[in-house]
């Protein structure tokens, strides 16, 4: 009980419960008889307009935090500092999510030298497994684009071999072009032959992390965290055409919904048309020596 507000009820509640007087009860929770007798100011509509979009938010994504409900707020043209949502958010006792303390690398190998330079510049490929409710196996293809943060593909099916992931590819290449370079783990369907005749053909590049190494494919392993959190682990599906649309529908909310702190508060989708925008020289697998620097921060 440490603000005014739950000191008043705690002197209400011993009043009631347990028939004490009420200065007995004023020295019990610590409270001035000023404090509990003076009136409250009424709250502005706007505020509670503010905080019923909050409690929306957080009953919407309950695995986000305040200052991703602050990033979505001010896109939406509130003015409102840090503090203010943070204070607020803490009031409505919205949940916060724990926080993850990350490993430091003190080493960098190959693949992790390689850095996307543009959009489709370099492709991060990995699976990630779930179940229906029959306790049927979900296999999902992830593919983002490392500089964008555009989830590109989840594909979602009982199993996926070299072909249907040669086939994913194909569909993404046929709308945007083929990527510098595909950035993956050493997985038998991501070793096949299949797929590395496709990147030979097209002229992309394949950097392999190494075994046991998944910090060295970031990208797509913050974005399988984020899945699994927000969807995997809130959903229930029912069947693979439930999860299939369900998870179609959450990389739609991502890509164009969702702003993101590494793109300067932007969505994915207005990321890339931005860039597109500026003319930079999105999908060019060799960009030339005076191509200006990224908008993204390191």
């Amino acid at each position: 009980m440490v603000t005014p507000k739950r000191r008043r009820r705690a002197v209400v509640v011993l009043q009631e419960r347990f028939g004490v007087s009420e200065r007995r009860a004023y020295r019990v929770v610590g409270q001035q008889r000023s404090t509990q007798r003076k009136p409250c100011r009424p709250r502005p509509a706007e505020e509670d307009k503010l905080r019923r979009r909050l409690r929306d938010i957080a009953r919407r994504h309950p695995r986000w935090g305040w200052k991703a409900a602050h990033r979505l707020l001010r896109r939406e043209g509130w003015v409102i500092n840090r503090k203010r949502t943070q204070r607020l958010w803490r009031e409505e006792g919205l949940r916060r999510p724990q926080h993850c303390h990350k490993r430091r690398r003190t080493h960098a190998s190959t693949a992790e030298r390689r850095r996307a330079e543009h959009p489709n510049d370099v492709w991060a490929l990995d699976f990630q497994f779930d179940e229906t409710a029959d306790q049927r196996r979900l296999k999902l293809l992830n593919i983002v684009d490392e500089h964008s943060s555009e989830a590109l593909a989840m594909r979602v099916g009982r199993s996926c071999d070299a072909d249907e992931v040669v086939a994913t590819i194909e569909a993404l290449v046929a709308e945007r072009g083929a990527p510098a370079h595909l950035r993956m783990d050493n997985g038998p369907e991501l070793v096949a032959w299949a797929l590395r005749e496709w990147c030979r053909l097209a002229g992309t590049g394949t950097i392999y992390i190494e075994p046991g190494s998944p910090w060295q494919n970031p990208y797509v392993e913050s974005f399988n965290g984020r899945v699994r959190d927000e969807l995997l682990n809130t959903e229930e599906f029912g069947s693979l055409a439930e999860a299939q649309v369900l998870i179609e529908a959450w990389r739609i909310e991502y890509n164009t919904y969702r702003p993101h702190s590494a793109l300067d508060g932007l969505t994915p989708a207005e990321y890339q048309t931005r860039w597109e925008v500026d003319d930079q020289f999105v999908g060019t697998p060799n960009p030339s020596p005076d191509l200006p620097a990224p908008l993204r921060a390191s």
